[in-house]
């Protein structure tokens, strides 16, 4: 466990740009776009708050399935997030779930600026069939995919670890995986350190 975190986090000055219905809402598709996908209550918008270290930026719900939209936010006027609407909830009704499927499965096939995606899953409850889902886009998209395993503090070391490899096993060529907590905040700087690779940021410490 590390309390202090000494690399440069170029996603703090992130900024709310836009939500979107429909692709055609979406900024122009040029620059380099990374986006966080994950099913609802995984703890999707508390990762992105920790890693910009913004209290509010991503908003968070007791509501599971509130987002359902593509919420973009900037990095610099080069780099964006693409934050993806969290649908695999049962409570989110068959159509709207039928709908945003549609739509991520074009995102994935047309957004030519998508560099990336973070795929978040409860550590406590990973791969679900939305996981599962977004790891085959991934993969027949040709776009990497690196695993958070969030809210890492609700286990011991021991469990935790063991469903790292767990998923690491099941995780097709090209993935990659780790603990995270946005409580504790460990695991931000492996983060930080995935994100710099895909937008093309030089790491400093």
């Amino acid at each position: 466990m590390t309390s202090t975190h000494r690399k440069h986090n170029p996603y703090r000055s992130a900024t709310y740009v836009v939500s979107a219905h429909e692709l055609r809402q979406l900024p122009p598709d040029n620059g380099i776009e990374v986006a966080f996908a994950g099913r609802s209550n995984a703890g999707k918008s508390s990762a992105i708050n920790t890693l910009t270290d913004q209290k509010a930026l991503a908003r968070t719900s007791k509501t599971p399935g509130r987002t359902q939209q593509i919420v973009i936010f900037d990095i610099d006027s080069e780099r964006r997030i693409a934050d993806l609407p969290g649908y695999g909830y049962a409570k989110v009704p068959e159509k709207l779930r039928a709908h945003w499927r549609h739509v991520m499965q074009q995102y994935f096939q047309q957004r030519r600026s998508l560099r990336g995606v973070i795929l978040v899953m409860d550590i406590r409850h990973p791969m679900r069939p939305f996981d599962e889902q977004m790891l085959e886009w991934c993969s027949a998209s040709g776009v990497p995919c690196h695993v958070l395993l969030t809210k890492a503090d609700k286990l011991k070391r021991g469990p935790a670890q063991s469903t790292l490899y767990q998923v690491r096993k099941y995780l097709p060529a090209g993935a990659s995986v780790q603990v995270f907590s946005s409580k504790s905040r460990d695991g931000l700087d492996e983060l930080i350190s995935r994100l710099n690779e895909w937008y093309g940021i030089a790491s400093t410490v």
